[in-house]
């Protein structure tokens, strides 16, 4: 069974940090680019960012960058988002997913299949 299964979410104050993972099951992670999104109540959902197969090309979203750090495991079949210095605006629900490989990734919902369940990550004091 294909699966993609998203951890590390929770509840932290403004300013803090969190690590997400989204770890593969019945498939190898290292065929796929893979990106992070996250949707707000009542908005759409949307990239945050996104890696290469072999993690040598990322793409953050604006309100992301340099704040927010991705990577991968091959050897473990899993992937991280490492989120810093966290505001309320963060608070979504994260979702990984696997997508095509591309030249560069994408951030588009449209390009990825096979997405995990997703994680809550709520910013609050």
């Amino acid at each position: 069974q294909v699966q993609l299964v998203e951890s590390g979410g929770g509840l932290v104050q403004p300013g803090g940090s969190l690590r997400l993972s989204c770890a593969a099951s019945g498939f190898p992670l290292d065929y796929y680019d893979i990106g992070w999104f996250r949707q707000a109540p009542g908005r759409e959902r949307e990239g945050v960012s996104c890696i290469s197969i072999i993690g040598d090309r990322t793409r953050y979203a604006d309100s992301a960058k340099g704040r927010f750090t991705i990577s991968r495991d091959n050897a473990k079949n899993t992937v991280y988002l490492q989120m810093n210095s966290l505001k309320p605006e963060d608070t979504a629900v994260y979702y990984c997913a696997a997508g095509a490989h591309r030249v560069y990734c994408s951030n588009n919902v449209v390009d990825y299949g096979n997405w995990g369940q997703g994680t809550q990550v709520t910013v609050s004091s």
